[in-house]
């Protein structure tokens, strides 16, 4: 039922809730030797849930634009920025779930 009603905003949310976490864990372990940095391809785990696939396929290593001598391929700023982007991201489409929810109230209470 929730599918019908949020449509695709649903499962969106969940997928920006797990990339700010991968995220998370690479600004965390931006000094950690020889850690990978991971990020979510939002599209591709978007459309691997809606076929009805595992969004965990779309998860890849990120590719250094410098790496480390110490094999860790953090790079502080680009999680930042990747952080920081995903979370308006989310914020836009839990402010969109919201409004939904708001209408959804207000109709069933016949105003």
């Amino acid at each position: 039922m929730a599918e019908g009603l949020f449509g695709v905003h649903a499962t969106a949310l969940q997928i920006r809730a797990q990339r700010m976490g991968v995220l998370a864990s690479n600004i965390a372990n931006a000094s950690t030797p020889g850690f990978k940095a991971r990020d979510v391809d939002f599209r591709s785990a978007l459309a691997a849930s809606e076929g009805g696939g595992d969004a965990d396929a779309a998860m890849k290593y990120r590719i250094p634009t410098q790496p480390s001598m110490d094999g860790n391929t953090v790079e502080l700023s680009t999680e930042q920025t990747a952080f920081a982007e995903n979370t308006i991201q989310y914020q836009t489409t839990l402010s969109f779930l919201n409004g939904r929810i708001s209408q959804l109230t207000r109709a069933l209470k016949g105003e």
